[in-house]
């Protein structure tokens, strides 16, 4: 006997269409194609192929919307490192290093996040947080006193975040002018001095590779 198959209903999807873990890999989708100056929730829902109103039954605005990317973002930084310190597989001062690079070259990319990282608690950014617990758990395992952990991780962030704003300044970005040069004589030796240890690409910054391992061997320097 023929089976004849119903037309499925019209009623709700058994699952919805949109979530706040797709609405942030789309905004990671769209910022990565478009820039960050197109990521606007018309856009996003377009992008998506839903109505405006999809994403307000999760966000309430544009802020919400950069608080669930950032933490899209920071799921990219590799914490494995900090995990293998624990273990005793790799120093913490190797895996600080490990971890800091991953995190400076992934905000290269999007440092339009920093001041929402800078600004907004990190409560609702479950990845965020992993990330925080990972580096403090390796820097406990270091020795490091308590009091002094959260010190040590507002000041190594700080610096990476610097570091990765400094990837896009010009090259000549401490240029002297000729004309200028008597006036700045220590400035101009200390420039003319320094000689990146590996060259970038050209019209990169010279000052974010080789500054930036300094830098991080001195924050380290007692672990």
């Amino acid at each position: 006997m023929n089976k004849t198959r119903r037309p499925r209903g019209r009623g709700r999807p058994a699952q919805p269409a949109v979530t706040r873990d797709t609405i942030a890999a789309a905004a990671l989708e769209l910022t990565l194609e478009s820039g960050y100056d197109k990521l606007t929730m018309s856009a996003l829902a377009r992008h998506l192929g839903v109505a405006p109103s999809a994403l307000y039954n999760h966000i309430a605005n544009k802020a919400e919307l950069l608080v669930l990317l950032q933490d899209a973002v920071m799921g990219l930084v590799d914490t494995e490192p900090l995990l293998r310190a624990t273990r005793d597989e790799i120093s913490v001062a190797d895996a600080l290093r490990a971890w800091a690079r991953s995190y400076r070259d992934v905000f290269a990319e999007h440092t339009p996040l920093v001041q929402v990282i800078a600004t907004l608690p990190v409560a609702g950014a479950p990845r965020t947080q992993e990330m925080y617990d990972a580096v403090a758990a390796a820097l406990f395992h270091a020795g490091v006193p308590a009091p002094q952990v959260m010190p040590r991780v507002v000041a190594m962030e700080s610096f990476i975040y610097g570091s990765a704003f400094d990837t896009h300044a010009p090259a000549h970005i401490f240029e002297v002018p000729a004309e200028g040069s008597q006036e700045l004589p220590e400035l101009r030796r200390a420039t003319e001095a320094f000689k990146p240890g590996a060259a970038g690409a050209a019209g990169s910054n010279p000052y974010a590779e080789e500054p930036f391992t300094v830098g991080l061997d001195l924050l380290l320097a007692d672990l």
